[in-house]
């Protein structure tokens, strides 16, 4: 029953079992679900966050649980290291500005990180690609999509900078 329940959790309710791109699809629910939190039952940035640590903190000892008698130490149908990374540029934009975000702007966003995040993901420039290859463990596992959400947000961050000088 622990290891059902145990690999819902790490396949995102077995999203991660559909035969191709098990990834993107669970980069995709991730934004659908956080656009759904933010903007249509409008809860708090706060109690998100809450949820978000909890999973956060919850997925090192399942992952670890889902792949320790398993010889692919990060197999396909594990996606919640995919709803952790694209989290992070989703949840600092969200709190980054004070103010209401329109349906359009907050779409182009969340379509934008998506593309990006998943794009890291995939290429996985340093140090994306250091904790892919160098921890084969659950830590690995998730600390590459981390880092690609951090990717996300710097390459933003730099846009943003590099529209100020020009626009």
């Amino acid at each position: 029953m622990i290891k059902k329940i145990n690999t819902l959790f790490v396949t995102m309710f077995g999203l991660g079992r559909i035969s191709s791109i098990p990834g993107t699809f669970g980069s995709l629910v991730t934004v659908i679900l956080l656009y759904i939190f933010f903007h249509i039952l409008d809860l708090s940035s706060i109690l998100i966050f809450i949820f978000l640590i909890v999973i956060f903190v919850f997925s090192f000892k399942a992952v670890e649980f889902h792949i320790k008698d398993n010889a692919n130490k990060d197999p396909k149908e594990v996606v919640i290291d995919e709803f952790i990374g694209q989290s992070i540029p989703i949840y600092m934009y969200e709190i980054s500005h004070g103010t209401e975000k329109s349906f359009d702007e907050a779409i182009i966003f969340y379509g934008v990180c998506f593309v990006l995040f998943r794009f890291f993901d995939i290429v996985k420039p340093f140090p994306v690609n250091f904790f892919d290859k160098k921890f084969k463990n659950s830590f690995g596992v998730i600390m590459d999509d981390i880092c690609a959400g951090f990717y996300v947000v710097l390459s933003l961050i730099c846009f943003m900078i590099f529209k100020s000088y020009f626009i």
